[in-house]
């Protein structure tokens, strides 16, 4: 199987959990933040969702440059909107790895500030790193805001405390 179609059998089957748990958001708790330096519920689930947009920038480009980078955030307020962005973004990074090469892989990747770089790597790294690793760790964030929501948290991987019937 090729790199590209590796990284999306992967990004396919995780899909289905990372839609598990934006599903159970709940935007009346929006403002939720666990601790004042986290990011609120409402945040931190458009990041997970948003994160499927990356696979352009780190797979069809050849840098991000956050000196360039316009800042403008897509804005959602309710679990629909935030399904619709995440199942949109999800489609279009689904056809840019049915349409990846696989020496686009082997390709560097920098990731600056103006003149200062942050790093350079080959972009079959920077999606495994960016992409999905980045991915799983904030969408285990978000269970844990669920948790202290006491929000039930589906199971991704098998049954949960909330999820477990014994």
């Amino acid at each position: 199987m090729s790199i590209a179609g590796k990284f999306l059998a992967e990004l396919k089957q995780e899909s289905v959990n990372t839609r598990l748990i934006l599903a159970a958001i709940p935007f009346d708790k929006a403002g939720f933040k666990p601790h004042e330096k986290s990011m609120t519920l409402k945040r931190l689930a458009l990041h997970v969702a948003e994160i499927n947009g990356w696979w352009k920038e780190c797979l069809v480009q050849d840098e991000l440059d956050f000196s360039k980078d316009s800042g403008i955030r897509k804005e959602v307020n309710s679990t629909e909107e935030l399904l619709n962005y995440f199942d949109d973004l999800l489609a279009k990074s689904e056809t840019i790895l049915q349409n990846a090469k696989e020496e686009d892989f082997a390709k560097n990747w920098t990731m600056r500030n103006g003149d200062v770089v942050y790093f350079t790597l080959p972009k079959e790294s920077v999606v495994r790193t960016w992409c999905l690793n980045h991915l799983y760790h904030h969408r285990a964030q978000l269970t844990v805001y669920l948790r202290l929501l006491d929000i039930p948290v589906p199971g991704m991987y098998g049954p949960t405390a909330d999820t477990d019937t014994q």
